[in-house]
């Protein structure tokens, strides 16, 4: 359903919507160097912990470009290495990123006997592989959840975890658009999702432009919501999934699965099995990214407080007792997680 493109390769370039302008306009930013890739994951141009995962490939296959093909391997892996330190820097808390680059690097390592040529040839076409791969990964996540909404039924979702922040279709907004697709009637009601604002900017643009229908509230009103009966299940995304079930998502997502516990209301994560972190045996175990507080004090670089210090971190942690079912691409996952996502992660090692 999607009519705009998050991410993609062209003529050795990449090219994404930067999603810092959205709503009001739709431009595209192009990426010739992997640090211009840096440095869009780091200013929110692209966000999204699939669509970071996607980036930092194709900003490590940009950076091999930059590389002689007269180059020996040693030399090109020290590079390399270089560059994948530098993409690493950028956002500490997706998972996708680190899965990425660690995929870009086993690919480098079993190429040892191989011209520098040719390895950086399959460098980029293992980044547009995970392009590709990551949108049938989206849509049978889609498919897979689309059974857990119900027909007549209202959807609370957090943040963006739509076709924005993957290669299409989306994680959350994939299960409700599968649903959508399905025939069944469901609204969705999307949370602000302060202080970036990415659910009031990102998740109505994308549901509107499909037609599906969308309301907008505030992050503090959610619970007034909930004990009135307006909202039948919350599905939300994850930046990363811990081996107990643990998830770290945009900040608001841990108030929010407390709220739907106290109310009875399922709330289920979707999320693609790489980002599944299974040495992170715990949320306690999580990088939270601390951002500028400026994005509190201040919006559209105007001042909105007192001359005051602002607290800013980007996620937060919600524990697996609080999620009724994590939504992959390979099936639905229920507590205990520890046993029910073993067989992924020792898959995934």
């Amino acid at each position: 359903m999607n009519s705009f493109k998050t991410i993609e390769w062209q003529n050795n370039k990449v090219l994404m919507i930067d999603q810092r302008k959205l709503p009001g306009k739709e431009v595209y930013i192009e990426c010739t160097t992997f640090e211009e890739i840096a440095e869009c994951i780091r200013d929110l141009v692209i966000r999204g912990a699939p669509a970071i995962g996607i980036a930092s490939a194709m900003g490590m296959a940009l950076g091999a470009m930059s590389i002689s093909d007269d180059c020996s391997y040693e030399d090109f892996t020290k590079r390399m290495k270089t560059i994948s330190e530098h993409l690493a820097l950028t956002r500490p808390t997706a998972v996708n990123l680190f899965w990425a680059i660690d995929r870009m690097n086993r690919l480098i390592s079993e190429c040892r006997d191989r011209e520098v040529k040719e390895i950086k040839n399959l460098l980029k076409t293992e980044a547009i592989n995970i392009q590709k791969e990551d949108l049938i990964t989206c849509i049978r996540i889609g498919e897979n959840g689309a059974e857990l909404i119900k027909d007549n039924s209202v959807v609370l979702t957090h943040c963006n975890a739509g076709g924005l922040a993957t290669a299409g279709h989306g994680t959350a907004l994939g299960v409700i658009r599968s649903a959508f697709l399905q025939g069944k009637n469901i609204s969705v009601i999307s949370s602000e999702t302060r202080p970036v604002l990415q659910g009031a900017r990102l998740t109505t643009w994308e549901l509107e432009r499909d037609g599906i229908p969308v309301r907008l509230i505030t992050d503090s009103m959610a619970g007034h919501l909930m004990s009135r009966g307006m909202v039948d299940s919350v599905l939300v995304g994850a930046d990363r999934v811990a081996s107990n079930g643990d998830i770290a998502n945009k900040i608001g997502t841990y108030s929010l699965s407390i709220l739907a516990k106290h109310h009875n209301i399922p709330f289920y994560v979707a999320a693609p099995t790489s980002t599944i972190d299974g040495k992170c045996l715990s949320g306690e175990k999580i990088i939270i990214e601390q951002r500028n507080p400026e994005e509190v004090t201040h919006m559209d670089g105007k001042q909105i407080s007192a001359q005051v210090n602002a607290i800013n971190p980007a996620f937060d942690i919600t524990p697996a007792d609080n999620i009724e079912c994590l939504i992959t691409e390979v099936g639905l996952f229920k507590k205990p997680y520890e046993k029910s996502l073993s067989g992924i992660i020792k898959k995934n090692q």
